[in-house]
């Protein structure tokens, strides 16, 4: 631990990877408010996570058992050049790619804004 003049500090392992990749939290609460949004407005039932060691991703159904009507990845291995968030549709296109969260889940809020006006 190496010392600061606001405290202590954490110095990460020199030369060692993660084990997995992640969300931060203010990622995920943006992710599960749009979640529970489209929740509210009936579009979206069930949801799903996976963390390896390359990529985080949030899935989400409209039923159950099917394939996800939309994914969202987080690869940081790609932070330098197309940007690390990618949304997928539900054939597995990529519908939008960013260096920003907000801007990929853009096209998601443009579609619930739709839903509630009609």
């Amino acid at each position: 631990m190496a010392s600061s003049p606001g405290g202590p500090s954490v110095v990460p392992f020199p030369g060692r990877a993660p084990n997995q990749v992640g969300f931060e939290r203010a990622e995920l609460q943006r992710i599960l408010d749009l979640y529970g949004r489209m929740v509210a407005a009936g579009e979206w039932r069930d949801y799903a996570m996976d963390f390896t060691r390359d990529f985080a991703a949030f899935s989400a159904y409209r039923r159950a058992a099917e394939y996800p009507q939309a994914r969202i990845e987080k690869r940081p291995s790609l932070r330098g050049r197309q940007g690390m968030w990618t949304l997928y549709g539900e054939q597995g296109q990529v519908l939008k790619r960013g260096h920003e969260l907000a801007g990929v889940l853009a096209p998601i809020e443009r579609r619930l804004v739709k839903i509630v006006d009609s």
